[in-house]
């Protein structure tokens, strides 16, 4: 049982197909076949059956995989915790955000973080909360930016920084409001935000006409082209509230307070911590009080102090 033979296996549990497994690994089909058949004959029991031109994990299989993907990740982490404790400067970091975190929080901190360590090797996933947190979970992902971490998560919140959910729209649909008829623009399901939207109407008790697009961004076009009000971070619509294409429509119970939080594993690596300090030295970012923090991990609080280096 090889890491390799572990990756193929991923592999073709990701993409349902031996000749997109091979693809994905610039490897021969043959090589794929012959390391899950390895696999099989390791564990007694057949992790794969066809169906038409594609494979399907068995039961097993499916139950395999996600102990594959903790193990190569595990793998991964180790090697970026030995290479972070050599020389946290040239560490590699794997960091995971959801999709507003992405395009409003990260930009300026990863500019300000590869000038003054150009020398790490950073690797950035977006998604929804549940693919961040899920990359964390199998130890895919170093440090999350997204909210509150599940409350069953084994995890380490080492920073927080405030954010505000706000109900907006275009002025001409602003003037317009009514909390039972007005459409509401929506993330997909999955979203943080999305979540929080459904959550927030439903006790309420109304359920207005809604309409799904596929990003933060097509969200907040959407909103200030008049297809409807949404729920947002403050922070994805500054531009837009500053200029008038968007304002902030009151509502009871509004803002909603969803605090970033900076979450990393129970053992963080060096390199990771690196830019934890990097982060509470940005405007908003504090290490967050352990007991305020308790409810929100499975475990203790380990943030670092503040301050360069």
């Amino acid at each position: 049982m090889t890491e390799a033979r572990l990756r193929t296996f991923v592999a073709l549990a990701d993409t349902g197909s031996v000749r997109a497994a091979a693809l994905r690994l610039y490897v021969t089909e043959s090589a794929v076949s012959a390391a899950v058949s390895a696999l099989t004959r390791d564990l007694g029991v057949p992790l794969v059956r066809r169906v038409g031109r594609g494979v399907r994990l068995t039961p097993a299989g499916t139950v395999y995989a996600g102990y594959a993907r903790q193990v190569l990740g595990l793998l991964e982490e180790g090697r970026s915790a030995a290479r972070g404790a050599a020389d946290p400067g040239r560490g590699p970091l794997r960091l995971a955000a959801v999709t507003t975190a992405a395009d409003q929080i990260l930009p300026e901190l990863l500019a300000s973080f590869r000038t003054r360590w150009p020398d790490v090797e950073l690797n950035l996933e977006v998604g929804p909360r549940r693919q961040v947190w899920s990359s964390l979970a199998a130890h895919e992902a170093d440090l999350v930016l997204a909210g509150r971490p599940p409350a069953d998560a084994a995890a380490t919140v080492l920073a927080t920084r405030p954010n505000e959910l706000v109900v907006v729209g275009s002025p001409d649909v602003a003037d317009g409001f009514s909390a039972a008829r007005t459409p509401w623009v929506m993330r997909e399901p999955g979203s943080g935000t999305r979540a929080s939207a459904d959550a927030y109407l439903a006790e309420r008790e109304v359920a207005p006409p809604r309409l799904v697009l596929g990003s933060n961004g097509a969200v907040i076009a959407g909103a200030a082209a008049g297809l409807g009000v949404a729920l947002v971070s403050r922070d994805a619509v500054g531009a837009e509230l500053a200029a008038g294409r968007l304002v902030v429509i009151e509502m009871p119970g509004m803002p909603l307070d969803r605090p970033w939080h900076a979450v990393a594993g129970a053992a963080p690596t060096p390199t990771t911590l690196l830019f934890v300090r990097h982060l509470l030295d940005a405007p908003g970012w504090t290490a967050p009080q352990a007991a305020s923090e308790a409810p929100a991990r499975a475990g203790s609080t380990g943030a670092p102090t503040g301050g360069r280096g």
